[in-house]
């Protein structure tokens, strides 16, 4: 007795397993070309000098003698120095850069008040491992430290 061969197993597994791997291959083309990979520079050469320069801001916040203690609670920030005290204006640049995500990245101007402590706040919730950037407006100097937020008390940012 022969039964059709809609009705066997062969023919539709034989059948199913181009299908299955043209709708995959389809899904993986539709990703390849809506999302972006902002973790790959085009100029190398460009972002090589940078690093150079940003070596060289660092060396010069190691000879200030700069060590400081950054808090952050609950979006509110606050860096207190213990040496190297800015002497020419009353604010600094702070950035918080996503280890992987860059639409996370956060950037935020601390002013001094009357205690000499530098404070500001942020709107989203910074949580997960963040590499930290402090600059005065000029960027004569920088400290750039990797933190894992949330942790309770000063944390040690020095350069």
């Amino acid at each position: 007795m022969n039964t059709p061969w809609y009705k066997q197993f062969w023919p539709w597994f034989l059948i199913a397993v181009p299908v299955i791997t043209l709708v995959m291959g389809g899904v993986l083309l539709k990703l390849a070309i809506s999302t972006e990979d902002s973790l790959v520079v085009d100029d190398y050469y460009k972002e090589g000098k940078a690093i150079n320069a940003t070596l060289d801001k660092e060396l010069v916040a190691r000879k200030l003698n700069i060590t400081t203690d950054l808090t952050v609670n609950d979006g509110s920030i606050s860096v207190k120095f213990h040496s190297g005290i800015p002497q020419e204006g009353s604010a600094l640049k702070l950035n918080f850069y996503h280890v992987t995500l860059e639409e996370r990245d956060t950037s935020l101007l601390l002013s001094r008040d009357a205690n000499g402590i530098y404070r500001g706040s942020v709107d989203t919730p910074l949580t997960g491992k963040w590499r930290v950037s402090l600059t005065p407006i000029d960027e004569s100097w920088k400290i750039q430290n990797i933190v894992l937020l949330p942790q309770s008390g000063a944390i040690k940012f020095n350069p």
